[in-house]
């Protein structure tokens, strides 16, 4: 039996559940990169960075390239870039949203004797 739609999205957004994915993905919209300058920008232990290449190479978000002792990745999709945008684009209106409720909580809250 497949798995429901909803399920496998959920899955997918799991697997973006974890902040350094998220950063290796960032990278990666930018262009392609060295495991050594992610490493660099990342700022994890090399295993653990390894580790979180693996989560996302098994869910075909990126993939690896090796050049002699190099091994780089690059997204498998332009549309994992675009997703990422669309993220910050929500982020942004939500964390904006936040920013008007407190303005209006200090403006609400009455002087202190």
């Amino acid at each position: 039996m497949k798995a429901p739609l909803y399920q496998l999205k959920a899955e997918f957004f799991k697997t973006l559940g974890h902040p350094v994915r998220i950063r290796v993905l960032e990278l990666l919209s930018e262009r392609d990169h060295a495991v050594s300058e992610m490493l660099a920008e990342v700022d994890v232990e090399a295993a653990h960075l390894s580790q979180q290449l693996a989560v996302l190479r098994r869910s075909n978000l990126v993939v690896a390239r090796r050049e002699g002792s190099t091994v780089s990745y690059s997204l498998t999709s332009p549309e994992v870039a675009d997703l990422l945008a669309v993220a910050r684009t929500i982020l942004s209106g939500v964390l904006a949203g936040q920013a008007e409720l407190l303005a209006d909580l200090h403006a609400a809250t009455p002087p202190s004797s």
